[in-house]
Order: C-alpha cells, then sequence, then structure tokens
C-alpha cells in the first residue's frame, strides 16, 4: 500500500487527469491506531479533514449527535408560531408540495405529523405538465376555496413572489419550507424557512427539503409541548393528543434526502443512516409497499432509497396523476397502500421506455450543439414528454459534462424543463437571474438543478444568456477537471476489512 500514485502514473485510459488528495501522514497514523481501521481508510478520512480529535463525531451518525436546535434556520419559530396558532385555533392549514421526491417526502412528513395531533391538512401537489414548478395563483386559489388560511410550501415557493402576494391580499399567511436559491428580491410571505437565505446563520444549507420539513416539524412539536398542548406522558389525555413520535418520520426524510443528491454529510448522515432503521420496520405502510413490488430485500441501503424507490415515487409525478405519490405516502390503509405501489411500479417501466426516446433525440442534437463549441447544452422538442426531460438533462450532462437543459415544447408556445449542471457552476442562480431580467417565464432550482418555462421563441436567446452569464465558470472548473484519487491499494490488500 502505498500514498503516491505508481510508475509516475498522471492521467487514466480516457486522458482524465489524476490528482492525489492529500493527506497529512500523522494524522493518517493517529486515525489507524485510534479507529483500528485499514491506512486506506484513515487516509480517505484525513484527506476529507478527519483528524484524531474530530473523527468520532464525524463517524458518529447519531441524531444526538448532529441535531441542532431547530431555532437556528431563520423564520422557523416564527413559522412554528404560526402553525400552532391555526392547529389550536382549528384554521384550514393547506400544504403545497412540489412534485419530485424530496417535495413528496417533505409534504408527506408535514401531513403526517398533522395528523397525528388529530389535524387533516389540504393537500397540493402541482401537475408537472400542465402547472409546472412551483406556486401559483391558481393553485393558491384552490386551496383558498377550501377554506386554507395558511399554507406552507414544501421544496418551493421562494421566488413565487407573484402567488404569495396574490395570498397576501386575501389574508392568507405563507410559510416557505424550501433549499433552493433565492432571488434579488426576497419573497414576501409570512416565513421564509429556508437555509439559503443570505441571512440565514445556520449552516444547513446542505439540507433537503424533506430535511428542513423535519426541523420544521421538530419545532412546531416543541412550541405546542411549551403551550401544553398534548397529554402529560402516563397520564389519561382527556381531549388532548399524545405527543406525536417523530422519529417515525425520519424514513421519508432519508428518501428524500438521498433521491434530491445532496451531500451526505453532517445532519444529512444523520438523517439517512437512521431512517434506514426506521424504513426497515415497515411502520409506513406506504414505503412498505412501494419496497415490496421494487423486491428490497436484505438491510434497507441508499441504493434502495436511490434506484429502488426514488424512481417509482417519481413516476407518478412525471407520467402519472398529480398527487399519486403523496397519497402513498400518508396513507395508513395496507391494501390501498399496495394497489398505488403497483401502479407507480407500472409508471416507472412506462418512463423508462418514454425517457430512452427522448434520451435518443436529445443526444443527437446535443452533439451537434457541442461540435459547434457549446459549453452549455439547450435542446428541446415537441414531441418530448414532460415528465422525463429532468432525467435527459441529467444524462446529456454526465455524458459530455457540461451544463444541460432539456425543453418539452408546448401547444400554447411554451417550453417546460429542467437542467442539471455540474459541480462548481451555479446553474440555479443563472435561471433565477433569467426571471429577473424577464428572459424566463417562470424558474427556479440550486446550485446543480433547476427547472424553467420559456417562450419557444427564446429558447436560442436562453442559451446565448446561460454562456454568456455561465461561460468563465465553466471554462474554469473544466480546466481543473481531474479524478481525485485517495491513495493506492494492491489487489491482496482488498478484503473484507476494507469494505467494511
Amino acid at each position: 500500500m502505498t500514498a503516491g500514485l505508481p510508475f509516475d502514473v498522471v492521467s487514466s485510459a480516457l486522458g482524465q487527469q489524476w490528482h492525489l488528495r492529500e493527506a497529512d501522514d500523522g494524522e493518517v497514523l493517529k486515525l489507524t491506531q485510534r479507529l483500528r481501521c485499514p491506512e486506506i481508510v484513515a487516509r480517505i478520512l484525513s484527506a476529507r479533514g478527519v483528524t484524531d480529535a474530530n473523527a468520532d463525531a464525524y463517524l458518529d451518525t447519531s441524531l444526538r449527535t448532529h441535531m441542532p436546535d431547530p431555532s437556528c434556520l431563520m423564520d422557523l419559530d416564527k413559522g412554528a408560531d404560526r402553525l400552532a396558532q391555526a392547529i389550536t385555533s382549528g384554521e384550514v392549514i393547506g400544504l403545497f408540495g412540489d412534485y419530485d421526491v424530496d417535495g413528496g417526502t417533505g409534504t408527506a412528513t408535514m401531513a403526517r405529523y398533522l395528523r397525528q395531533l388529530g389535524v387533516e391538512p389540504l393537500t397540493y401537489i402541482p401537475d408537472r405538465r400542465t402547472e409546472g414548478y412551483g406556486p401559483s395563483v391558481g393553485a393558491f386559489s384552490a386551496l383558498a376555496q377550501q377554506g386554507a388560511k395558511i399554507i406552507v410550501t414544501i421544496d418551493c415557493g421562494t421566488t413565487a413572489l407573484e402567488a404569495v402576494e396574490w395570498a397576501n391580499n386575501q389574508g392568507i399567511d405563507v410559510i416557505i419550507v424550501d433549499h433552493h436559491l433565492p432571488g434579488d428580491r426576497m419573497v414576501p410571505a409570512y416565513a421564509v424557512i429556508n437555509p439559503k437565505r443570505e441571512d440565514d446563520t445556520s449552516e444547513l444549507d446542505y439540507l433537503s427539503a424533506a430535511g428542513v420539513a423535519l426541523l420544521l416539524a421538530v419545532g412546531l412539536n416543541r412550541t405546542l409541548r411549551t403551550q401544553g398542548f398534548f397529554a402529560a406522558k402516563g397520564q389519561p389525555g382527556g381531549n388532548k393528543p399524545k405527543e406525536p413520535e417523530l422519529m417515525k418520520l425520519i424514513d421519508l426524510t432519508a428518501l428524500g434526502t438521498v433521491c434530491d443528491v445532496v451531500p451526505l454529510k453532517g445532519l444529512n448522515r444523520a438523517f439517512v443512516t437512521q431512517g434506514l432503521k426506521v424504513l426497515k420496520r415497515h411502520g409506513n405502510q406506504g414505503l412498505a409497499a412501494l419496497s415490496e413490488v421494487s423486491k428490497v430485500s436484505g438491510e434497507p441501503s441508499t441504493y434502495h432509497l436511490g434506484f429502488l424507490l426514488g424512481p417509482r415515487i417519481n413516476a407518478g409525478g412525471r407520467l402519472g396523476p398529480a398527487g399519486l405519490a403523496l397519497q402513498l405516502l400518508t396513507t395508513e390503509d395496507a391494501s390501498e397502500a399496495t394497489h398505488i405501489a403497483r401502479e407507480l411500479d407500472a409508471l416507472n417501466l412506462q418512463r423508462r421506455a418514454v425517457e430512452q426516446g427522448v434520451l435518443d433525440d436529445a443526444l443527437l442534437k446535443a452533439e451537434d450543439q457541442v461540435q459547434r463549441g457549446a459549453r452549455v447544452i439547450v435542446v428541446a422538442g415537441e414531441e418530448w414528454h414532460e415528465g422525463v426531460v429532468g432525467i435527459v438533462a441529467g444524462r446529456l450532462k454526465e455524458r459530455f459534462g457540461l451544463p444541460a437543459i432539456a425543453l418539452s415544447i408546448q401547444e400554447d408556445g411554451t417550453a417546460k424543463g429542467s437542467g442539471r449542471s455540474i459541480k462548481g457552476v451555479d446553474l440555479g442562480g443563472a435561471i433565477v437571474s433569467g426571471v429577473e431580467v424577464r428572459l424566463l417565464l417562470r424558474g427556479g432550482g440550486h446550485g446543480m438543478a433547476a427547472g424553467m418555462t420559456v417562450a419557444v421563441d427564446r429558447i436560442d436567446e436562453l442559451s446565448s444568456y446561460l454562456h454568456g452569464v455561465l461561460g468563465e465558470s465553466i471554462d474554469e472548473v473544466r480546466a481543473h477537471v481531474a479524478l481525485k484519487i485517495d491513495g493506492m491499494v494492491g489487489l491482496g490488500a482488498v478484503n473484507e476489512d476494507i469494505a467494511d
């Protein structure tokens, strides 16, 4: 075993530069002794800043170690207080969630928590094809007509200026629970709980929306407890409900965290590790049924979340009825769960076939653009199913190593789509700025992914705009693209100890 690269190797067979991560040899030795682990494992840890002093905390995946005070998130206490007021006064609460896994699991977390209190919230998942991403006046109006006096948006809403202003004029308070990038103008919501706010000091900007939703549930639970809302433990409750078991919700948080591909560090690692344990107990009827149709066997892992459960839940929002996945994640009826899980499984098979057809067409267009020197791929098709363009954008990004956007052209003269970026290139920020300069009709996202709606006759303008905004950062990132090597091991050293 050696810390260096052998035989002066500097690149892979495909020409990708190899860069050895720097590790402190002294710390490697200390970690090897302290953790009783193979040297290569200690070297991997050291290269990521882990030292003898913080190794235990880094490797500890308990919530007790990593769970912060929810109040560290800007506006969380304000949002929790308003929700507590709504609960105690009997106001109708509406939940508006995004149609992807993160939005669905975050919305399910809030819905299941409220139901444990005896509160039945209204829920709304927009149709990806007809409504697109994020809140709209029409969606908020539908919730208002059903009596909603407070609306919580999950995994969206940070840039929904028009919809929130409409709600304010109707006397409806909006609480944003999100992790997407804000625009230059702060959305005028009652509370904006988003760790990516510039004035948020929580250092939790790596959380998924499902993670933020769970922290809101924790904060709300504490507020209600302080107000004496719950029955005392071990005593007859009378009209008071028992305090909800928040740990039962963490399987949803784990699923949203993995499927939104946020960094598995700190609190996220704790959410996922503990969430997998909860998933194994099959307490959520929907996830249990989906695990069965997905043929999840053995110990649940991040693979099962990301490649078996996640795609089937996403298939509901891509090809099926809006809200189908949320219905699965919130049902307590085992037979209903089985029925929906089978439907999602069938939709996932359909999604694969549709995706391949769009991908074949998109690849031809992307290859032509790359040959002409494009640094941002922007492709569009009239018969492309809107439900798969995000996946196709991801495939193009992986294939060409460039930010990619795939758009589905609609009959109304607009194109709706999604983009995926490369590390170090802030696509979400560029899309938000595109909305602010009125190039895009709608849009939002974060550094690595974004959604948008643009007029068809401005697609070329969008491409030029993105090249201008992102070109320099793309060139810089691509100039330093390298395969980072942690260390080298001989074949004889690759054994069960290293695998464990």
